[in-house]
């Protein structure tokens, strides 16, 4: 079935395995890399060929499948210890996004199935690695229609940091799902992108993103939000999220939790869309999500193009955690919790 805005995919199965599109290159060059061990699918998720926290687990999902068809020669006992070896491998890849523990522990316990066998063990994890990708896909949409029904028929424009659409996940998109939701309802008439620093995805990915669905979009730099905000040019900020703690803080792309206080002081809402699989029910606050410490050379310069001083140095943290209380919605393909706590958080998790 043709959907709206449904033209953008950054994984791929094939016949002959494993497809990413390089989002490194883009927007200049449009590049699949293609992938066949799970050693390499690790490695491309810590180099940034692919990211976006549902786009990471589905993409070691289909690791995990790699993994079996590259030992497929050995004995079965063999075989299935070796996979779980690569399977740690792929855990290790990077420590943000639950969605990746949430999608290896699924194709863990297929390993682990009564039902498994040496002859269709291929076909079984191949099965749910694609399940796992056509459900976010289904639930983006789902997001999509519970973002935008938040938002009010004239709303105007909205803005949003780094890339939470097509390219950071299955398909569609999370934060960017709801904003193309509200753009087709007509709700809004343009978005506002963050640059977003050190790898400017907003640049690169959510610009692009949008060229692409012919949605208005206008790049700024971080600096510029508070100004934006005060000639009261957005009424939304829509992001999505790489962990949800139990109470429903947030854990996002640095340079979230500014735009959380920008909003709070300016009047503007803050809502957070993201998958069920990004909701972390084990991590009780905010602050026992780990963050991810980057290599400074990624804040000294500016693409391959050095631009620091020599001899600086760089903190270069690529997460940060906005509290609960600084939210105003949270939205997943099971509805919209508000004024997010412990207590709904729980309430939604067991519905």
């Amino acid at each position: 079935m043709t959907r709206l805005y449904d033209s953008i995919r950054a994984i791929f199965w094939k016949e002959d395995g494993l497809y990413l599109l390089d989002q490194r290159r883009l927007p200049s060059e449009y590049i699949e890399l293609h992938l066949t061990t799970a050693a390499d699918v690790a490695a491309a998720i810590r180099n940034m060929v692919v990211r976006g926290a549902p786009a990471i687990g589905i993409t070691a999902a289909y690791g995990v499948v790699t993994s079996a068809i590259h030992h497929q020669s050995l004995a079965f006992e063999e075989r299935i210890s070796v996979i779980q070896q690569d399977i740690e491998t792929l855990s290790a890849s990077r420590p943000t996004a639950v969605n990746l523990f949430w999608a290896l522990d699924k194709m863990s316990a297929c390993l682990s199935s009564a039902l498994i066998s040496n002859e269709n063990l291929v076909q079984k994890l191949l099965e749910l690695a694609s399940r796992i990708h056509n459900d976010d896909i289904q639930a983006n949409y789902t997001m999509g229609k519970y973002g935008a029904s938040l938002l009010q028929a004239d709303a105007g424009a909205v803005l949003t940091h780094c890339n939470a659409g097509a390219l950071a996940t299955g398909g569609y998109g999370t934060a960017l799902g709801v904003i193309r939701s509200a753009f087709s309802d007509g709700k809004i008439t343009r978005v506002f992108a963050d640059e977003t620093r050190p790898w400017l995805q907003g640049a690169r990915l959510t610009a692009w993103e949008f060229v692409q669905d012919d949605i208005p979009v206008t790049l700024l730099c971080e600096g510029a939000a508070a100004s934006l905000m005060q000639q009261g040019k957005v009424s939304w900020v829509i992001v999505g999220s790489d962990r949800i703690a139990a109470n429903g803080d947030v854990a996002n792309k640095i340079g979230t939790y500014s735009l959380a206080i920008l909003a709070k002081h300016h009047g503007v809402k803050l809502m957070v869309a993201a998958p069920t699989s990004t909701i972390d029910m084990a991590t009780a606050t905010g602050s026992q999500i780990p963050i991810e410490q980057r290599e400074a050379s990624e804040v000294f310069g500016c693409g391959l193009q050095r631009v620091a001083t020599d001899g600086a140095q760089a903190w270069n943290p690529a997460f940060d955690v906005t509290p609960a209380n600084m939210v105003d919605a949270i939205v997943t393909e099971k509805g919209i919790i508000e004024n997010p706590t412990l207590e709904k958080m729980q309430r939604h998790m067991a519905s």
